[in-house]
């Protein structure tokens, strides 16, 4: 498509060469590019569409990439990236060896921090803006000082980060401008009670300006300095509330300036506001009110689905989908996967409203992703035992924690990199205390388009070694609904890990009475290599021994933690080449656990570790990541062939 503007558009200083006139078309052929090229290339579309207006007035006022730009959350950056050198190339945006999923600055020196996880922004800003200031003392410049921004939207100041920042920004001299960018969307709709509380803010732009000017003519009349100006913002903060009869923001109260709601989809107004405060000393915030998916009518519709609604027929909505791996292949003996198998979150949500209508102590809590790791199955039906606690973490262990200490039986779904996030909750407030807390944790292991801030690698090494903590993978979905209503039974915390995609299915394989805690299964006997592996990717085990041709015996570990010592010794005294295989890092999960077994048993058989070894792992769908990792079916193939060889 031909655009009048865009097409022209390579830099920031390009778009900096138009009349401001020109704004509002700019946004249009903005909005019709994301939606045109994410209908065929799926990602984030109603994010990116709510911050068009946004993304030109920063890059329309601000001098970047000298000025500062911190998204938070990265999936509002597609129009960002479109106008900073990444336009000819958008069309492999989250593609293997195309663009990046989420602003990185390996990438673009307009992308300043990394924007995968939410909640960072004012952190990582407050730090960049203090540096810069420290750094011109220490160089001794008298250039002007650059500016700094991090804008905060899609629920992330529902964070605990957010807060931790926006308090140090209060005490902190920094001239950091925070925008935030309320939607009142995170994937779902929001909950809680700053939620609530951004829809009440009102704040009289007469009287803003009018204190702007009070504290200016003070300067000039050396009335006050700068030391004084934190009590002078006080003073009028507390002014405001005897005239106007309203009491002071929560950003006023921590002596940040506040600007707004204002429109976040009228440009020019972005575009005049942010030019009249980009030059204000001290902290500030700007809060603008935003639709997420502006300009599209279904995205308007159902913010939801078009978080990131896959392919879909831009004239008639019409959602195409998109074909989902596990990393596991379409056929097997063992374990068969096929597009007509249920997701693996699905499943979860099923059998969680099932358990939950036999056990009325079971609830369920998710930071923020109730659709996504699809607990809204149950919350559809017993919403008041559904706890959505926004995007908090490690509140969302820890609460969960406070209603285990009562007697209530709490599964706690968290993905699987966002679960790295409350790492201390789990230790400190559940593992501690031996609480009997489920931790359901999506989207284990490779993730695909989404990448390395994305990928659930590090779980199984870095829930290993807490005290108390049971681990186990389900390999089919028969296993992962038996895992769940075994839980039920058990005492103290456990972790149920699956990842995103289908499910296998084996029903000849898997029966309920057979899962028991710490206990593997052999999926095949041979005499020549014993194959352990664990979770999902066992199917893809299977099938690579199929394809091998030899005689390999094959263990579902199914647990990690407490490992099957069964299995192990008798693999340990019967084979001389053991292969461990995982969906992980091999540093710390399935592989380690053996090593220090036989290490410790004495024995001398040769272990070879297949999983991810220490790197992060780039984005691109999930076929082309195992096969580049080689735990795909001819990669696994290959290194049972290699170590029989030896």
């Amino acid at each position: 498509m031909n655009y009048t503007y865009l097409d022209n558009i390579d830099y920031p200083s390009d778009l900096k060469k138009l009349p401001k006139e020109a704004l509002p078309q700019v946004c249009n052929e903005l909005r019709d590019f994301i939606i045109h090229e994410l209908s065929h290339n799926p990602g984030h579309l109603a994010s990116s569409l709510g911050t068009v207006e946004l993304t030109v007035a920063l890059h329309y006022v601000f001098d970047t990439p000298n000025d500062k730009l911190i998204w938070d959350v990265g999936h509002q950056a597609y129009a960002h990236k479109i106008l900073t050198g990444r336009r000819k190339r958008f069309s492999t945006n989250r593609q293997f060896k195309g663009l990046a999923p989420f602003p990185t600055p390996a990438e673009s020196e307009y992308d300043a921090f990394v924007a995968g996880h939410a909640s960072n922004s004012i952190s990582a800003a407050l730090g960049i803006d203090i540096a810069n200031g420290m750094l011109a003392q220490i160089d001794g410049t008298s250039c002007a000082v650059h500016n700094t921004i991090a804008i905060i939207g899609d629920g992330a100041m529902t964070g605990g980060l957010a807060f931790e920042g926006l308090n140090n920004t209060s005490m902190d001299k920094n001239n950091l401008l925070i925008i935030l960018n309320d939607n009142n969307m995170a994937i779902d709709p929001l909950k809680g009670g700053f939620t609530q509380y951004l829809l009440d803010i009102t704040t009289s732009k007469r009287y803003n300006k009018w204190r702007w000017k009070l504290y200016q003519g003070l300067i000039k009349l050396h009335l006050v300095n700068d030391q004084q100006a934190d009590h002078l913002r006080r003073i009028t903060n507390n002014l405001k509330s005897i005239l106007m009869r309203q009491s002071s923001n929560i950003f006023q109260s921590l002596n940040i300036r506040y600007f707004g709601p204002a429109d976040g989809h009228n440009v020019d107004d972005l575009v005049r506001i942010l030019s009249e405060i980009k030059n204000h000393r001290g902290p500030k915030v700007l809060h603008i009110v935003t639709t997420k998916g502006k300009g599209y009518a279904p995205a308007e519709h159902d913010q939801t689905i078009w978080h990131a609604p896959g392919v879909f027929n831009v004239d008639t909505g019409e959602r195409i989908g998109l074909t989902v791996s596990n990393g596991a292949s379409e056929h097997s003996d063992k374990c068969t996967v096929s597009s007509t198998q249920p997701l693996w979150q699905d499943v979860f949500g099923e059998t969680l409203l099932e358990m939950a209508k036999g056990n009325e102590k079971i609830v369920g809590i998710t930071p923020a992703m109730p659709t996504g790791c699809s607990m809204n199955i149950m919350q559809r039906e017993l919403p008041e035992r559904v706890f959505d606690v926004g995007i908090a973490e490690g509140h969302a262990v820890t609460f969960s924690a406070g209603l285990a200490t009562e007697g209530l039986l709490p599964y706690c779904n968290i993905y699987s990199t966002f679960m790295q996030r409350a790492y201390d909750n789990i230790i400190h407030d559940v593992a501690l205390q031996n609480l009997h807390v489920i931790f359901c944790i999506d989207r284990a292991g490779i993730v695909g388009n989404d990448g390395a801030t994305h990928h659930g690698l590090l779980d199984l090494a870095y829930l290993r070694p807490i005290p108390n903590m049971q681990i186990c993978a389900p390999m089919t979905r028969e296993d992962l609904i038996n895992m769940m209503h075994l839980s039920e039974t058990m005492n103290g915390p456990v972790a149920i890990r699956y990842p995103k995609g289908r499910c296998g299915i084996d029903n000849a394989r898997c029966t309920m009475h057979d899962v028991k805690v710490g206990k593997g299964v052999q999926l095949r006997d041979g005499k020549d290599v014993a194959v352990l592996s664990i979770g999902a990717i066992g199917c893809t085990v299977a099938e690579a021994i199929e394809m091998a041709g030899r005689s390999i015996a094959h263990w579902d570990m199914r647990w990690l933690k407490p490992i099957d010592t069964d299995i192990l010794d008798y693999v340990g005294t019967h084979y001389t080449h053991v292969v461990t295989v995982e969906d992980g890092m091999i540093s710390g999960g399935l592989g380690s656990a053996v090593l220090e077994y036989f290490a410790d048993k004495g024995y001398s058989c040769h272990v070879t570790r297949l999983g991810i070894r220490d790197q992060f792992v780039e984005h691109g769908s999930p076929a082309e990541l195992y096969h580049l990792l080689k735990l795909d079916k001819e990669g696994i193939c290959e290194s049972l062939l290699q170590v029989q060889e030896k």
